[in-house]
Order: structure tokens, then C-alpha cells, then sequence
């Protein structure tokens, strides 16, 4: 039985996708749930799988091709006569080859039709083109790039000569367009600044030495700094819930929830994955939730839900060695904790100098509807929560 292989449902917030690349070709027999394509919207990649074992058919939207929600994508042979299904002819693709054709190389059948319709077109050899697809793909980027790239003679040697400058133009992946947009957005649209502090994190990390054997033991997940600081940025918007509040025009929304977003590093760029009620958890199951998000966006599997939403966003670029930042607002959230690398510094103490495990913390905030001493207070709160965390154990 034929059916039609169709896009994910979007959501609202998502107008369209993008055909990022299709895992099977036409003629390939596939099994139940086995992903055929990966549809990409400017917040995740949707995979797209099969819904039975059987044979695709046809191929109705090339890679590159925009797709509406539920928009069919592919035709899909099911059942045991898919088993001996043909291979399908040129002209089921969605764009016929033209006449014009090269002798094929082994890899050329693993070519997506698009690509191949490039190949063809362009009378190339697919193996001396550089993929940068996923495992190793060739997309029509990397054809467009092969061409644009002079060829060096015959007799010249592969590198490069000494002192040409080579320019390399790729498009933006819809995700990375849409945080384009919305930090310029942020940045043009919001009254935004930054005050900053600093936070002693020696009596964190005396308790993770302390009591971190334990708690992996007891929980199955590692006591890691980041959910002492979902904890205190709760604490510390109950008392400022300003911090925790988003414009809507006109209007001021007051969330009696609090959706702590963590913003992810990705193969694909940055993505905040929403720690929803965080007020309702304990720190295992901050961190477990953390674990989790971390694992997906590495692999790719976040879902739109799983991004959509927050009413509250920390930034650690700590990870990545940053010592001090300015973090960008999250719209339509008002405000952004930024934390940052662990440094040992000389610090006054009661009139002596200790060397102590210091970290710069940044709070930027819109202006609008957060003031500076509210601000500063709220930042000034978390600090004192995270330096003596009992606070936070006993609810004080």
C-alpha cells in the first residue's frame, strides 16, 4: 500500500522547515522507524521515520525544499509488496535529470537527488567533492562550493601557492539565522544592561567533595554547580518577580511559574532547553534534567518543546574558559544570569588575604521594567544564596 510520508506537526511558533537532508534514496528498502529525512526548523531538527517497514517510492521534496507543517514529503511503498518493490525510475524524483550525465562514481547512488541533479548537471566526479553533510554527505553547498573553488593544474601540486586568499561562502542553517535575528532583536528592541558581581564558590565545592560520592550513589547523577544556581535564581525570583516577568506590548506578564532555560552548546549552535517548574525540584532532579537536555542536543534530539518557552535563562560560559561576559536577553524574557570560569584569586577576609575559588556573575536585565536596584538586589540575592547554600537546603 502507498502512503504519503508527510512533515512533523509544527507548532506555531514554527512557520516552516527546511529539508536538511534525506538519509535514504529512492528504491532503499527501510525498516519501521528507521529515519528517512531531517527536517530543519530555525529552532531544532525534526526527524522524520518510517512509519513500516517497506520501500520509498518517490522523493517529493528535494533537500533544500521548504515544507509546511504536514506537508507530504515522500511517497512510501508498506507491507510485504515492498519487498520487491523496483527500483524507482529517474523520473520519480522530484526534479527529472537532465540529459546531460557523467560516469558515475561508487558513491554517486548515495547522493540525495538534488545533489545528484547538481552532479550531473555541473559534470562532476562525487568523489573528489568534500562532504560536509551529516556522516560525511555531499549537499548542494558542498557541490556550489567545489565549483566556486579554482582547480589547480595537472601538474601542480594539490596545496595551495604561498599567498593566495581563499574565501569560502556557506549559507546560515536556519537556526543559526534565527539566533541572529533574535539577538539583534534584543539588542535593538530591549533597554539592556548589565551589572555584575562576584561569588565565592569554595563552600560548593567543599560540599560536592563531601557529599558527591553519595549523591551519585543515591541519585545516579553527578552534584555539579549548576543546579545550586537553578535553585538560587528561584529563590531569587519569588522575591523579585520582575526578574521573572515578560513584556507583551503594553503589558506586563507575571508568571507565577518559574521555567529556568540552560543554555546548551550544539553541533548546530546554541540552543536553552527549558527546566520547567523548577521550583518543584530538588537538586537530583535539576541535574538529571540537565544530563538529559545536554545528551539530546549533542545527539541532535531535541524536541520544539523541549526549547520553547522559559521565563527565566543562565549562560555558563565558564565551560568554555570565559572569565567575564555580557550575556544577550533571551526575548521576551527580561533578564539573563551569566556565570563564568572558576578562578582562584586573593580575596580580603576579615583583614587577611585568602586565596579563594572566585566567579564572576553577571545579571543582564531590561531596563523597561527592571530596576537597577532591583536588579542588583536579585544578583546580590544569588550570590548569597550560592555562598552559603545552606540557605537554600532550608528554605531561609
Amino acid at each position: 500500500m502507498s502512503i504519503e510520508i508527510k512533515a512533523p506537526q509544527f507548532p506555531e511558533s514554527v512557520a516552516d522547515g527546511t529539508v536538511a537532508a534525506w538519509h535514504k534514496k529512492v528504491g532503499d528498502k527501510v525498516t519501521r522507524d528507521e529515519v528517512l529525512a531531517d527536517i530543519e526548523t530555525d529552532k531544532v531538527v525534526l526527524e522524520v521515520v518510517a512509519p513500516a517497514d517497506g520501500v520509498l517510492t518517490q522523493i517529493i521534496k528535494a533537500e533544500g525544499d521548504t515544507v509546511l507543517s504536514l506537508e507530504a514529503l515522500a511517497i512510501f511503498e508498506t507491507g510485504a509488496a515492498a519487498a520487491s518493490a523496483p527500483q524507482a525510475p529517474a523520473a520519480a524524483e522530484p526534479i527529472a535529470a537532465t540529459a546531460t550525465t557523467v560516469t558515475a562514481a561508487p558513491s554517486h547512488n548515495d547522493l540525495a537527488p538534488s545533489v545528484r541533479k547538481a552532479v550531473a548537471e555541473k559534470q562532476l566526479d562525487p568523489s573528489q567533492i568534500t562532504g560536509t553533510g551529516k556522516g560525511g554527505r555531499i549537499t548542494k553547498e558542498d557541490v556550489a562550493n567545489h565549483v566556486a573553488t579554482p582547480a589547480a593544474p595537472a601538474s601542480a601540486p594539490l596545496s595551495l601557492a604561498v599567498g593566495e586568499r581563499v574565501e569560502k561562502r556557506v549559507p546560515m542553517t536556519r537556526l543559526r539565522a534565527k539566533v541572529a535575528e533574535r539577538l539583534l532583536s534584543a539588542t535593538q528592541n530591549t533597554a539592556m544592561l548589565t551589572t555584575f558581581n562576584e561569588v565565592n564558590m569554595k563552600p560548593i565545592m567543599e560540599m560536592r567533595k563531601a557529599y558527591g560520592e553519595r549523591f551519585e550513589k543515591r541519585h545516579g547523577v553527578r552534584l555539579g554547580f549548576m543546579s545550586f544556581f537553578v535553585k538560587a535564581a528561584v529563590e531569587a525570583l519569588k522575591r523579585f518577580p520582575a526578574v521573572n516577568a515578560s513584556i507583551d506590548g503594553n503589558d506586563i506578564v507575571y508568571h507565577g511559574y518559574h521555567d529556568v532555560g540552560v543554555a546548551v552548546s550544539s553541533d548546530r549552535g546554541l540552543v536553552v532547553p527549558i527546566v520547567r517548574d523548577a521550583e518543584r525540584m530538588n537538586l537530583a532532579e535539576i541535574e538529571k534534567n540537565i544530563l538529559d537536555y545536554g545528551k539530546k542536543a549533542k545527539d541532535g534530539k531535541l524536541s520544539i518543546d523541549d526549547i520553547t518557552g522559559g521565563t527565566f535563562t543562565i549562560s555558563n560560559g565558564g565551560v568554555f574558559g570565559s572569565l567575564l561576559s555580557t550575556p544577550i536577553l533571551n526575548q521576551p524574557q527580561t533578564a539573563i544570569l551569566g556565570m563564568h570560569k572558576i578562578q582562584e584569586r586573593p580575596m580580603a577576609v576579615n583583614g587577611q588575604v585568602v586565596i579563594l575559588p572566585m566567579m564572576y556573575l553577571a545579571l543582564s536585565y531590561d531596563h523597561r521594567l527592571i530596576d537597577g536596584k532591583e536588579a542588583v538586589s536579585f544578583l546580590v540575592t544569588i550570590k548569597d544564596l550560592v555562598e552559603d547554600p545552606a540557605l537554600l537546603l532550608l528554605d531561609l
